[in-house]
């Protein structure tokens, strides 16, 4: 299935339907007084939260959702039914925003949430809500009022607990491919992973939702690359999984490109809690490591640093583990507070 982030689309709800003129007829009866009945309402446009989704490729394929009309009113005081409501099948984490593009309707974070976002019209009134002591036969009843119409951006963040962040062919993807089912496009070239992607992988019984977007270089946030666009899948994750190639000439300079991004984008992602994965230790010796490590440790950073392989498995499981103790700990502190 294809990714997309993020779609504009046209929703209108139904017109309401319009109130019926009518007249009692029945047998000895000369005059039966009016009994039109009123229209059905219009139908409704509802963004429902499901399970199962990550795209909103769906939305790519067809743009403008139109509810129906609600039934004119009838004779005998019967009311029109009802336009049928359309619902919208969002992923989780599908935030749902004004034309303007900043003004947020919803944020649908949680299967089941549902909102209404333009409410059908209501209908009219058939002509027995007329009837009165000096007008006992009357002959107007009330068109049926207009729906609802707009344009809104479906855009999705991804809902993960730890989120991979690096340069591009840092390992990130063989990474997610070595602890979970996810089987992300992997190759010896930049900007392989060109969309988000999601794997569950298990340590100790927990499962622990990673999530791998594409990979940041210096000036992303001007539009360099892939740009930042897919940094907003990872606003959502307790922690961050910084994936630092450990066989470049500078592991230091790479790890402050990824940062300075990160600063430059905003939206608190500087400020979560980060653990480094210094990767490709296979292809390097023992001294070579710990001269970078020693690096690191200089600038205060020793503690959050995890030796990795994603080809051999080496500290897959001892990074998980940190991972895991992180998150616990971020959400027994949210509790707290």
């Amino acid at each position: 299935m294809k990714f997309l982030d993020q779609q504009k689309i046209f929703i209108k709800s139904g017109n309401g339907g319009n109130g019926c003129v009518g007249f009692r007829r029945e047998k000895y009866v000369e005059f039966g007084g009016p009994d039109g009945g009123d229209g059905g309402s219009g139908g409704n446009v509802i963004g429902k939260c499901v399970e199962g989704l990550n795209t909103l490729i769906d939305f790519r394929y067809q743009q403008h959702f139109i509810a129906s009309r609600g039934q004119d009113g009838m004779g005998k005081n019967k009311s029109g039914k009802a336009g049928k409501d359309i619902i919208l099948p969002l992923p989780v984490g599908t935030q749902i925003i004004h034309e303007d593009q900043k003004t947020i309707i919803a944020d649908l974070t949680k299967p089941g949430e549902n909102i209404t976002l333009v409410k059908g019209g209501d209908g009219g009134f058939g002509n027995t809500h007329y009837k009165s002591s000096t007008n006992q036969a009357p002959r107007k009843a009330d068109a049926g009022w207009p729906g609802e119409e707009m344009w809104i951006w479906l855009r999705l963040k991804l809902i993960g607990d730890a989120g991979l962040i690096g340069l591009p062919n840092a390992g990130k993807s063989t990474f997610l491919s070595a602890v979970s089912r996810a089987k992300p496009k992997i190759a010896a070239y930049p900007f392989t992973t060109i969309h988000p992607n999601l794997g569950v992988a298990e340590i100790d019984g927990e499962e622990i939702v990673l999530a791998d977007i594409p990979g940041l270089i210096s000036g992303a946030h001007t539009g360099a690359g892939l740009g930042i666009r897919f940094l907003g899948h990872i606003e959502r994750c307790h922690v961050l999984l910084h994936v630092i190639d450990a066989t470049e000439p500078d592991p230091w300079q790479n790890y402050k490109t990824v940062r300075s991004e990160l600063k430059q984008y905003g939206a608190g992602l500087e400020s979560k809690i980060e653990i480094i994965a210094l990767n490709k230790c296979d292809a390097l010796d023992s001294m070579t490591v710990n001269k970078i490590k020693k690096k690191f440790i200089s600038k205060k950073l020793g503690s959050g640093i995890v030796e990795t392989s994603g080809v051999t498995g080496r500290g897959l499981k001892a990074l998980l583990r940190r991972v895991k103790e992180e998150i616990n700990g971020k959400l027994n502190l949210e509790e707290v507070i």
